[in-house]
């Protein structure tokens, strides 16, 4: 630390000082500063995830100080400068300060610096700006912590430039305002976002997607997409899921979020939205299963769950504004696994071909019927009467 450039406050104890794979990182390079989020969710007394760490040494500088300290270099970004050190099987992301040399809405171009202001002058928003030293220092060029405490999301300089550097940054903003926010975005910053809503076609379905699951795993995005819908975002990146009242009172589940608010086909928006073949399952499943009702009694509700996942049951009871006990009954109960085979089918002397499946068939209705109580022996003697009968 400089004169020319003094720390914002200073934390003590410094952050993260039982960490023992940090330490190895910072014992190679201990110029370099936690950078981003990590420093806003210290500040903020949250949980942190991911460590990041920037320093001024060029890639290969980095490689070259950290393979001495006899640490594993992945080089996974080397054209933005990024390589990760592996520490005990922890992968630590360590990249070279950055200046904008070209962006284009979607990329960037960059060269490195030296200059610590100005790579924090590169990022999206001041909270996330904000750099840590190993002793606590904390580097704050922009406001980022006041903005913090204030509950205010702000873009780095000005928001319409900031928004046409990278047009994902629209989407990041209702992330981050989600989590951090509690004041209104200004009128500057508004009608950043509102002018900057055709820039999104510009975007990867992936790059959308993945923001908007982040955005509806909050605890209560309600307020956030309803921002989002009255400044004509939401609309751009979802019109099929136009029913945003029905996110209230849902549990953080962004795909039982998406079902709640899709006025359309669930597998048209799945392959719009490139959906992995988990999610997009997911998704038609929640909007096609049959709904458990309240006054239905247990035989009922084994029924559902031996033909549908206990997952997607409770989901439908959400969705269907159901009551808790109604979830709690269903998440209480195993699901009953039908315990007959195709062998056992054949031990009876049945010949294998389609008949085998249609005595399976025909003794599991049978056990459904039942209320799915039938064990082994039952369901075997069931298929031994069935099997001796006319076809």
């Amino acid at each position: 630390m400089t004169e020319a450039e003094p720390a914002a406050l200073r934390l003590d104890p410094p952050p993260f000082g039982n960490d023992t794979a940090l330490a190895a990182v910072w014992d190679a390079l201990p110029e370099a500063r936690i950078a981003g989020g990590a420093v806003r969710d210290v500040l903020a007394g949250r949980p942190v995830s991911d460590i990041d760490l920037a320093t001024p040494r060029t890639p290969d500088a980095v490689t070259d100080a950290l393979q001495k300290s006899g640490l594993r270099v992945i080089p996974t970004g080397l054209a933005h400068g990024t390589v990760t050190a592996l520490v005990n099987g922890r992968g630590f992301e360590v990249t070279t300060l950055r200046r904008d040399v070209e962006t284009d809405g979607r990329h960037a171009v960059v060269a490195f610096t030296a200059d610590w202001r100005q790579d924090a002058s590169r990022r999206d928003f001041t909270i996330n700006a904000m750099s840590m030293a190993r002793d606590g220092s904390v580097f704050d060029y922009f406001g980022g912590a006041d903005d913090l405490a204030a509950g205010r999301v702000r873009f780095v300089g000005d928001p319409a430039t900031r928004i046409a550097e990278d047009y994902l940054r629209i989407l990041r903003f209702f992330r981050f305002q989600g989590r951090y926010g509690r004041v209104p975005p200004d009128g500057e910053t508004e009608a950043a976002l509102r002018a900057g809503v055709p820039g999104l076609a510009r975007l990867s379905a992936e790059r959308i997607w993945n923001e908007l699951r982040l955005i509806l795993n909050a605890e209560d995005p309600s307020a956030t997409v309803s921002l989002m819908d009255a400044l004509g975002v939401w609309h751009a990146v979802l019109p099929e899921a136009t029913a945003i009242s029905r996110l209230q009172g849902l549990p953080p589940d962004p795909l039982l979020r998406l079902a709640a608010m899709l006025t359309a086909e669930p597998l048209a928006l799945a392959l719009r939205l490139k959906l992995s073949n988990e999610d997009r399952d997911r998704l038609v499943r929640l909007l096609t299963t049959p709904s458990p009702r309240p006054d239905d009694d247990d035989a009922t509700l084994r029924r559902l769950l031996a033909d549908h996942e206990l997952e997607d049951l409770i989901g439908r009871v959400w969705l269907d504004r159901g009551p808790e006990t109604l979830r709690q009954r269903l998440a209480g109960m195993t699901r009953p696994l039908f315990p007959l085979e195709g062998r056992d089918v054949v031990a009876l002397g049945v010949a294998p071909g389609p008949r085998v499946g249609a005595l399976l068939r025909q003794v599991r209705q049978w056990w459904l019927d039942g209320g799915c109580i039938a064990d082994k022996a039952a369901c075997g003697a069931e298929l031994a009467r069935q099997s001796c009968a006319p076809p």
